[in-house]
């Protein structure tokens, strides 16, 4: 066990159980119910510091190949999935398109390209995360509130007590199976507000192959960005 605990950030709810999450940064946050005191997470923490270190380390070598893509003809951007190469272009009736196989952007917004493809990813992502929230409360027997596609940060997605759902626009970069599970990982959270035995029986009951899916996430979610 290493002798220095790792720095962390606490996040206090009106949950039931304490959870440790090794954030998409790297940062560490812990999630604890608002009867713990501070002294009673530290110790925690240092029970779990082998834990914590391990998989920040596994996190580390995740986000090795991690890249910086380049707005510029060839360029590859991710859409569902699959990658697709960039055309810039002189004119044209939007900001960006995808088209035959390629992203087609206009040269003039290239320095304004980033807020342009995360309009992109918006405006694609609430209609399509919007039908398969539809297509799975059925199923799950839950009713979630308003749905957003936004800025998360370090979450693909997040469930707030009301029970509104929230979507990173990243997400329409995966595949449809892999925001499937995302969408499904949250709205289980309708039921279970933590990642216990019960909440992952919940994701299996709907998606028995939800550890390939979560798998591809973790292994490919660094290069999802922009």
């Amino acid at each position: 066990m290493s002798s220095k605990l790792p720095a962390y950030t606490i996040k206090r709810s009106k949950r039931k159980t304490l959870s440790i999450y090794i954030e998409r940064d790297g940062t560490v946050s812990v999630l604890a119910p608002e009867h713990n005191t501070d002294t009673e997470i530290e110790t925690i923490v240092t029970q779990k510091s082998y834990q914590i270190y391990k998989h920040l380390a596994e996190h580390v070598e995740l986000n090795a190949t991690r890249t910086q893509r380049e707005i510029a003809n060839g360029e590859s951007f991710l859409y569902l999935g699959r990658n697709y190469r960039l055309q810039l272009v002189k004119d044209q009736d939007v900001p960006l398109k995808l088209k035959d196989g390629h992203f087609y952007l206009m040269n003039t917004l290239k320095d304004e390209a980033q807020e342009v493809f995360k309009t992109f990813y918006r405006e694609k992502a609430l209609p399509r995360i919007t039908s398969r929230v539809e297509y799975y409360k059925g199923q799950m027997g839950v009713t979630p509130g308003t749905i957003r596609v936004m800025e998360l940060h370090n979450r693909w997605a997040s469930c707030s007590r009301k029970g509104d759902l929230n979507f990173h626009w990243k997400c329409l970069m995966a595949p449809l199976t892999v925001i499937d599970y995302i969408i499904v990982h949250e709205m289980a959270h309708l039921i279970h507000e933590n990642h216990s035995e019960a909440f992952w029986n919940v994701v299996d009951k709907i998606l028995p192959d939800y550890r390939e899916r979560k798998s591809w996430l973790k292994f490919n979610g660094a290069g999802m960005d922009l």
